[in-house]
């Protein structure tokens, strides 16, 4: 039988494996936005594996609570651990939970974590809901936070076949001005991904757009 949830147990296996000649690089990596443990990717799954193999997860009705717990903390690291429990736990997340997952979002906001929340928690619940999740889509889209305006563009990175490509290009519109590279950056990201399914489309959407450099380019990049 598992262990009750308890998220010392990721702190204690996380300490153990500190390596402070890693911290370092690793930090600068992210421009020193945040501190690290030093613990590269690889070795931070085996350990999540091995976390998760001997605890049982949280109930449902406490999943924000614990992802919080872990996400409060100050390494880099246990964030990530608390966007691995959110996949972990994808199955019980629902549209009512895209305010938490915006706040988490907009809290210890860079490229790393907008990223694995975006397309992953953010897109599964738009995906099965649709009517609702796509309006919120839109308002966060809307947002004055960069990084909400970022999780829209991405929040239907994955869908391929299932793409509303009426929502895409309507958020792209509103951003393709932006001199903010991380949404340039989005913007050219989520067209090349779709453009692996409907190439003809996302050549036509950038041949009428004026999109900046960045993301045409980003956007083309399978066609060069």
């Amino acid at each position: 039988m598992k262990k009750a949830w308890n998220y010392k147990g990721i702190v204690e296996k996380f300490e153990a494996n500190r390596n402070e000649e890693q911290a370092g690089p690793m930090a600068a990596y992210m421009k020193n936005r945040f501190t690290f443990l030093g613990i590269k990717s690889p070795l931070r799954k085996q350990l999540l594996r091995e976390y998760f193999a001997e605890y049982a997860l949280p109930e449902p009705d406490q999943l924000f609570e614990e992802v919080w717990k872990l996400y409060e903390l100050p390494e880099r690291e246990y964030h990530y651990a608390a966007i691995a429990l959110l996949e972990k736990m994808k199955k019980h997340l629902t549209i009512e939970d895209l305010p938490e997952l915006r706040t988490l979002i907009e809290t210890k906001s860079w490229w790393d974590s907008v990223d694995s929340i975006a397309p992953k928690s953010v897109g599964d619940i738009v995906k099965a809901n649709p009517a609702r999740g796509e309006k919120v889509m839109l308002e966060w889209s809307r947002s004055d936070n960069m990084w909400t305006n970022r999780a829209a563009i991405l929040s239907q990175l994955k869908f391929k076949q299932a793409m509303n490509t009426d929502l895409l290009f309507e958020i792209i519109r509103q951003h393709m001005g932006s001199n903010e590279f991380f949404i340039q950056k989005a913007i050219g990201w989520v067209l090349r991904e779709y453009a692996k399914t409907n190439p003809d489309v996302v050549k036509a959407f950038v041949a009428e757009h004026p999109l900046k450099p960045l993301s045409k380019r980003e956007a083309m990049k399978h066609f060069i």
